[in-house]
């Protein structure tokens, strides 16, 4: 199983970028996925969550600003992320957990993806 991460990169602040993270592997089904980040110096920390039912767990950092929504059939999650601020600048981790079978579930990480809002 893999999780693989795209898009990020640069932006002034006030502007928006797409994160995507898509589930690959022999997986049964999604329970949740999500986004961390993790900003030089800092720990990681949780952005957003959703569970393939739709609801959704926000930082409060991020509400109103970033919208997180999952494809349940592509096994992938999205991170619409607008009005950035210079200190949404950390590198993006995908975070899953996934079934791979009726009764076991795992958690997964992807690459981290940099996101870099210029003041």
């Amino acid at each position: 199983v893999q999780l693989q991460a795209s898009g990020g990169g640069l932006v002034q602040a006030g502007g928006s970028l797409g994160l995507s993270c898509a589930a690959s592997g022999s997986i049964f089904s999604v329970n949740y996925m999500g986004w961390y980040r993790q900003a030089p110096g800092k720990q990681r920390e949780h952005v957003a969550t959703i569970r393939s039912s739709g609801s959704t767990n926000y930082a409060d950092v991020v509400k109103g600003r970033f919208t997180i929504s999952i494809d349940n059939a592509k096994k992938t999650v999205y991170l619409q992320m607008n009005s950035l601020k210079p200190e949404d600048t950390a590198v993006y981790y995908c975070n899953a957990a996934l079934y791979l079978s009726w009764s076991h579930q795992f958690d997964y990480w992807g690459q981290g993806t940099q996101v870099t809002v210029s003041s």
